[in-house]
């Protein structure tokens, strides 16, 4: 079945890497078409991995053929994209309103606007990471309410929870995405007033509190003020999106990774990233925030693609303490 294929393990999951087969791609028909060549390689399992919210993300998909198809909402409306890897380039074909915006932003989407050569690996593990691949560009998608609404959600709880959450609130006020007969079944995410409109009894069954529903009502509410950040600088994005109450620097963060290809967009506040960072490059699995950003410093400007790159190596601590406790409001 499409997309059930060797599923991603929580680290691939955590490092942004999508399972992707080899392949070439079956042409659909039907939609508008374009092919692109890229000036180096590009993965798109590692490029377009972080846009994967979890196994059977609506909007997102990866099949035996190599293809990989996401749903998305564009400001010229909904659209889906199917882009494959062929000898020729990536080829590329999109239905739907805002088809032609897509295609327009595919080389930006596959990391056109990336500068991997700006990076200088420091460290033994680190260059072992980037050496091995060639292919990892970062993303950048310029829609910011489609990263931020799941980064809301995975607030304080557990990935599966907000995996279950995004999923249930996508098919339930999202739409059937745009494409041919035969593609698969994907959702395009709710509009902003949609989210908006969610009423509590809905947040309450799909497990979500009172206080990220509340962020992402007020996020839906200011979405045009908040998509202005995909074209800012990192410092003045991050500032426009924290002046939203409930989205603070480890949201902000996660969010301009996707939208604005921010490379140096480093995580903070985060659970479990300074204990894999200080683990990695020198053996303390209790490193603080303050260690990891020190660790990070050799890569100012480029300390985002440093943390992929020692989470892609896999050399993560054994764990020693319960996994977080799972919850489900929703069951309440």
């Amino acid at each position: 079945m499409a997309g059930r294929f060797d599923p991603p393990t929580r680290t691939d999951l955590r490092a942004g890497r999508t399972p992707v087969p080899a392949g070439r791609g079956v042409v659909v028909g039907g939609g508008t078409r374009r092919l692109w060549k890229p000036g180096g390689a590009v993965d798109l399992g590692l490029v377009l991995g972080p846009l994967r919210r979890g196994p059977g993300d609506p909007t997102f998909r990866a099949t035996p053929d190599g293809s990989v198809w996401r749903a998305t909402r564009t400001p010229a409306g909904p659209a889906t994209l199917r882009v494959a890897l062929t000898a020729d380039g990536v080829d590329a074909e999109a239905w739907g309103p805002g088809a032609d915006w897509v295609l327009d932003g595919l080389p930006v989407l596959l990391g056109a606007e990336d500068d991997p050569a700006a990076f200088v690996p420091r460290h033994r593990l680190v260059h072992a990471s980037h050496r091995r691949r060639p292919g990892l560009r970062l993303t950048r998608t310029g829609l910011v309410l489609e990263s931020l609404i799941p980064t809301v959600l995975e607030q304080k709880v557990t990935s599966d929870e907000a995996y279950r959450a995004w999923r249930r609130l996508v098919r339930q006020h999202g739409e059937p995405a745009p494409g041919p007969d035969g593609r698969p079944d994907l959702y395009v995410m709710p509009s902003a007033r949609a989210w908006a409109l969610i009423p509590s009894w809905d947040w309450h069954r799909a497990g979500v509190d009172a206080k990220r529903s509340g962020t992402i009502v007020r996020a839906a509410r200011v979405a045009g003020r908040l998509e202005e950040a995909a074209a800012m600088e990192l410092p003045q994005a991050a500032a426009r999106l924290e002046a939203v109450p409930g989205v603070g620097p480890w949201t902000s963060a996660e969010t301009l990774q996707r939208s604005n290809g921010a490379a140096d967009a480093v995580t903070t506040g985060d659970l479990h990233l300074p204990g894999i960072i200080g683990y990695a490059l020198t053996g303390n699995r209790e490193a603080d925030d303050a260690e990891m950003l020190e660790l990070l410093a050799p890569y100012a400007g480029q300390r985002h693609r440093a943390a992929r790159l020692i989470l892609l190596a896999g050399h993560t601590p054994p764990r020693h303490a319960p996994r977080m406790y799972r919850s489900d409001i929703g069951r309440i």
